[in-house]
């Protein structure tokens, strides 16, 4: 784990209260008001990268976004909003108040996850806390869930909501880009695409700023990717070295049994028995 890696190339970009406000009103299909309060309280922890989720703000005193950016599928997601949401919330709410007996106002929350993996995956989807539960009969209600709302934002997926964002709409494009010059070194596929977008206007400003930033962002970005993939490479190694005795073993036994079989058979088709 990189503790020194603070911002993803999505964080950098939703990093102020107009780029959020402009990503809120794309999810929720309203139109864009510049006056709408946005109030940033991303959760922050030194622990896990600096961070421990991508983008939290509340509209108003009426909502509170929890949003997650990943190139990697994560049934897990609604278990790790749930260990989030509380923390906002601290953030939000005088740690005394809820001792009062009067009822204590907090926004509603909804939470997302925008996903550009390369696994083909439909436009939109839900994530289920109440689908990891053990015991829950089909048709039970049960007294706690969190619902996880998932886009999938690939440059060519849901495109009325690129559409109404376009910063997440340039972000798509260049990760599309990035990808198309996949045969090339990370550092020039990631300066070809830079280049490329701001040549024909995406995400120009922000590129031309934190140009050299979001090349370092990026080699972090994949080189979590690929220490992620050779773990699990790794781990799969291990156990087949680990358990290829037995399964050999296992192949010998099934073999002989199978000959057994079939001996079986020969001697009862010889005998006139239908097998």
């Amino acid at each position: 784990m990189n503790t020194k890696y603070k911002d993803s190339v999505f964080t950098k970009l939703f990093n102020d209260e107009d780029s959020l406000r402009e990503l809120y009103t794309a999810l929720k299909g309203i139109d864009y008001d510049p006056a709408i309060p946005i109030t940033i309280n991303t959760l922050e922890d030194v622990l896990y990268m600096d961070r421990i989720n991508d983008l939290s703000f509340t509209v108003g005193d009426k909502l509170v976004f929890v949003i997650e950016h990943q190139s990697t599928l994560n049934k897990n997601m609604p278990l790790r909003f749930l260990s989030y949401i509380p923390r906002v919330y601290e953030k939000i709410i005088a740690r005394r108040a809820i001792y009062k007996n009067a009822l204590v106002k907090i926004p509603k929350p909804e939470f997302v996850v925008l996903y550009n993996g390369l696994e083909k995956m439909p436009e939109k989807w839900e994530l289920r806390l109440s689908n990891a539960f053990t015991g829950l009969e089909a048709g039970e209600k049960t007294s706690l869930d969190l619902i996880v709302t998932v886009y999938n934002i690939n440059y060519g997926q849901n495109m009325e909501l690129l559409r109404r964002s376009e910063n997440l709409a340039g972000y798509a494009q260049f990760v599309a880009k990035v990808r198309e010059n996949a045969a090339m070194p990370l550092e020039q596929a990631v300066t070809e695409a830079i280049r490329y977008c701001i040549k024909n206007r995406i995400l120009a400003r922000f590129l031309e700023e934190y140009g050299s930033e979001v090349t370092n962002m990026m080699f972090g970005e994949w080189d979590w990717d690929e220490a992620k993939e050779a773990w699990q490479e790794e781990a799969r190694e291990e156990m087949e070295a680990k358990y290829q005795p037995i399964l050999i073993e296992n192949r010998q036994a099934l073999a002989e049994k199978d000959c057994a079989i079939q001996e079986l058979r020969r001697k009862l088709q010889e005998a006139g028995i239908d097998s």
